[in-house]
């Protein structure tokens, strides 16, 4: 079947921060693909159930927007970080300095951020759901990036994409306590007893991940104003409805012959 898109129709976001000009980052919607219910509209995520040729389809629609084809990382809530010289495809974290190179994180609740020195020359993305958060992923790829920067002392800014709000993700005691014995400081608004709900907390990931991140001296932090729960229109999210979609947040160093 030949399935028209009309052109424009892909809705992007496009991260407000202090990134180069060069460092290009988006992020998909859901809009302005081809799948069906419940994957609709444009899931790029080929292991959720959606038809493969589906997904192909509307990975070739964003293609169409990058410079090449994104690096699909296969996300195992870890914190192995993705480097050029180790270049692997099961990770949690991405980095690189290679202009054209398209680094991606899907995601439907988890939290993206996307990361570059100040320079631009090196970039960062990362795939934090509360276990990888919790084990150091943000700050395993903030390492990575300093090991491949000319100066490892070089300022990294962080955006933090779109994930499950602080009024929407709903914690047992358990994820707390795993917060509290990893012995990293975060503001006491990260966890907000439930009154009706013994043992159970609202959890703000936007405020964990900032806690991390500023272990590791990064403090341009920008971002952290979705809910990908209560943006129904916007984004996919499992937590609301189980079986779903992936969106994807994008980011890359345009090539030499593009910047001029």
């Amino acid at each position: 079947m030949t399935h028209q898109i009309p052109e424009g129709a892909l809705l992007f976001i496009r991260p407000q921060w202090a990134a180069p000009s060069f460092v290009q980052s988006l992020v998909t919607t859901r809009e302005g693909g081809i799948s069906e219910f419940p994957y609709h509209s444009l899931n790029l995520g080929d292991h959720v159930g959606d038809l493969p040729e589906d997904v192909v389809f509307n990975r070739a629609l964003l293609h169409k927007h990058l410079p090449t084809e994104p690096i699909w990382l296969k996300q195992v809530h870890g914190t192995i970080v993705s480097t050029p010289s180790s270049r692997t495809c099961e990770a949690d974290g991405i980095v690189s300095n290679i202009p054209g190179e398209v680094l991606a994180i899907m995601t439907a609740d988890c939290l993206p951020v996307l990361f570059a020195t100040q320079s631009g020359g090196v970039i960062g993305a990362a795939h934090a759901g509360w276990r990888g958060l919790c084990q150091g992923v943000l700050e395993k790829t903030a390492q990575s990036m300093r090991a491949l920067a000319n100066d490892p002392n070089e300022p990294i800014l962080a955006w933090l994409g779109p994930a499950i709000g602080p009024t929407a993700f709903e914690v047992g005691l358990d994820v707390k306590e795993a917060f509290e014995v990893s012995n990293i400081p975060y503001p006491s608004n990260a966890f907000i007893p439930i009154i009706e709900k013994p043992g159970k907390y609202f959890a703000n990931l936007y405020l964990l991940a900032q806690s991390r991140l500023k272990t590791v001296g990064i403090e341009k932090i920008t971002g952290g104003d979705f809910c990908t729960v209560n943006q129904s229109n916007h984004f996919f999210s499992y937590r609301r409805d189980g079986v779903t979609g992936r969106f994807a947040s994008l980011i890359w160093i345009e090539p030499k012959k593009i910047r001029a």
